[in-house]
């Protein structure tokens, strides 16, 4: 039987990818955790090799805020920053070829043991609800109006979920908790601006999954978003941003089809990219 691994932030390093791929045994299948462009050296090839990658049914690839912030630039709502590396996407005579294969990516995947998503949960989600609520941004990622969506995407507020919110209001939530969240409150309230290690949250905030009440804690989960983690590994919860873009590494760690973490699963790195602006 092939493995399944889950691959952690490749933030356009696509030469690492590229050498990862090569370590990962044949006939194997991957799924990545999303911030898959933006910050490395080479965002056009990575989308490009991707894709390639899906449509021959050997990959998927989740999507995250840098994902999203591409689908927000290429449709005219938001501006590049400073560290952006969309440029050659957006310049690409196959851009909205790149751009309709992006935005049909999931933005959480599960067998029903096996929990990937990029940033994480809310205390209140079960698994299926999880799966439900990302398959809710999905559909209007899908949709010929998706621009709507996505001039109403961002935004900090409201900041906890509800099973009452509607409109933009929900999908913002969804949004934010599955590509934004580190840390909340036991009772799920979401805050933004902290990157540190979950030991240096904000007084009074959480790592999300040390809230005491989430319903998913007996679901093996796999993440990315969190860099300052480094490669994490607590009790079913697994965490594997662990620097590619800012000089540290590309981690593919494998996924047990029982649903059960296990200290011998498999781990693969390769270097990731020495970036200029590291400090």
């Amino acid at each position: 039987m092939s493995k399944i691994y889950a691959v952690g932030d490749i933030q356009g390093c696509a030469p690492s990818l590229k050498t990862l791929v090569k370590k990962i045994p044949s006939k194997s299948k991957l799924i990545f955790l999303g911030d898959l462009v933006n910050r490395g050296p080479d965002s056009l090839g990575t989308l490009r090799y991707l894709k390639q990658l899906q449509e021959d049914q050997r990959i998927e690839c989740i999507l995250g805020n840098h994902d999203l912030h591409l689908l927000a630039v290429d449709a005219g709502i938001r501006m590049t920053k400073g560290l952006d590396t969309l440029r050659p996407i957006l310049d690409a005579p196959d851009r909205a070829e790149l751009i309709h294969w992006l935005r049909h990516r999931p933005m959480a995947l599960s067998n029903g043991k096996v929990l990937t998503v990029h940033a994480g949960v809310l205390p209140q989600w079960d698994l299926q609800q999880t799966i439900e609520c990302a398959q809710e941004v999905e559909k209007v990622l899908r949709k010929k109006s998706y621009k709507d969506f996505l001039a109403n995407m961002y935004g900090n507020t409201p900041n906890k979920w509800s099973n009452s919110l509607k409109g933009y209001d929900r999908l913002r939530v969804i949004t934010n908790a599955l590509t934004r969240i580190r840390f909340c409150t036991p009772a799920g309230m979401m805050e933004f601006d902290s990157k540190e290690g979950f030991e240096d949250g904000p007084k009074g905030y959480i790592p999300w999954f040390k809230a005491p009440k989430r319903k998913t804690k007996d679901t093996l989960i796999y993440f990315g978003h969190w860099s300052t983690l480094g490669l994490l590994r607590q009790g079913k919860v697994i965490g594997l941003d662990t620097g590619c873009v800012w000089g540290g590494k590309l981690t593919a760690m494998e996924i047990p089809d029982s649903g059960k973490a296990s200290k011998t699963l498999e781990i693969i790195q390769v270097d990731g990219y020495d970036h200029p602006l590291r400090m």
